[in-house]
């Protein structure tokens, strides 16, 4: 027997275990992947803490998952040994259901998750579907496509398809895990770029991201400091805070869309009379799919748009976990094998 090391989940609410485990085989339609990093995401508190029914334990979290492939299991013929490839959010649809059929697989009525689902990049190795899979291409290291396979595919995905075009005003709210990533992909697609964040600190930072302008929400109304600009075609909420977001629908121009892309634990507030005569609109935003985890790793090696990580060993991840949960990693912290 093979052995790897892992860190896992025993249990809800339980701490990371670093474990002796089998070096798994990859089945039918599936690949194994020498993981070389993974990013630590907020949602791994999904596992960690049990949010999703369902969740068979022990279980090995990470769904920000870089590598190469190792091994291919039969059927396999359009992936090979020592491809480097990632794996995000999206892990695996069922190919039947009307979501699926339509090609909306991120929206899969039976979709699987990475480090949910099934065992996922805490690990030496892991196995996934081969539909999960997105190539990672030579110009970026493993510990920069790693976030790009959650936070990045979420903000870059919610920028192209917001409907904007080229030099509309687009803002971007809060510099953390998912800001600075939209801020620099919203700079790079040509859109005039607005970041949006509480105190005169962040402003030296958010224009090196690319921000063409910075407004402070703790010194000025972000509706009026919009408004200045004639409003904003799309304003991307990255920051989890439902009192904020509540307060950039004002910012909006008409037919403007403000688009959440994180969880909010906490409700968002609007009076329906800012919708009518304007055709503003709130939309959220989930990830996508591999392809779409490719088209990002693609778009951030062509322009030069990555993430700044911090690198931790395995042994390291409840620290690592609990500075991404504190808010002191910047801006994402990585997992280096």
């Amino acid at each position: 027997m093979v052995l790897m090391k892992a860190a896992q989940i025993s249990r809800p609410g339980g701490s990371f275990e670093i474990v002796e485990r089998e070096i798994p085989e990859p089945d039918k339609g599936q690949v194994r992947i020498k993981v070389e990093a993974c990013g630590v995401c907020h949602s791994d508190s999904s596992v960690k803490d049990g949010l999703v029914p369902g969740i068979v334990y022990p279980r090995i979290p990470g769904h920000e998952v870089a590598g190469y492939i190792d091994a291919v299991g039969q059927g396999v013929t359009n992936w090979k040994e020592g491809q480097r490839v990632g794996v995000g959010w999206h892990a695996g649809h069922c190919h039947e259901c009307d979501a699926c059929r339509r090609g909306d697989f991120i929206n899969c009525e039976h979709g699987l998750v990475s480090g949910l689902s099934y065992d996922g990049g805490y690990a030496e190795y892991m196995v996934a579907p081969q539909e999960a899979l997105a190539l990672i291409p030579d110009q970026l290291r493993a510990v920069e496509a790693a976030p790009l396979l959650c936070a990045g595919i979420t903000t870059y995905n919610a920028l192209r398809k917001s409907g904007a075009k080229a030099g509309d005003v687009v803002a971007v709210q809060g510099i953390g895990g998912l800001g600075h990533l939209g801020i620099q992909f919203a700079n790079k697609m040509g859109f005039k770029t607005i970041a949006i964040s509480g105190g005169s600190d962040k402003e030296a930072l958010a224009k090196q991201l690319g921000a063409h302008h910075y407004i402070d929400a703790s010194a000025q109304d972000i509706g009026e400091a919009l408004g200045a600009f004639g409003g904003a075609q799309v304003i991307l909420a990255t920051a989890p805070n439902g009192k904020a977001a509540s307060e950039l629908v004002n910012g909006l121009n008409n037919n403007g869309k403000l688009i959440i892309a994180s969880v909010m634990g906490e409700p968002i507030e609007i009076n329906p009379f800012v919708f009518f005569g304007t055709r503003k609109s709130v939309q959220a935003w989930n990830s996508g799919s591999s392809i779409d985890s490719q088209d990002t790793l693609n778009f951030s090696a062509l322009s030069g748009a990555k993430p700044m990580i911090e690198t931790f060993d395995l042994e390291q991840l409840n620290e690592a976990y609990d500075e991404m949960l504190k808010g002191k990693t910047r801006f994402r912290a990585v997992i280096q094998f």
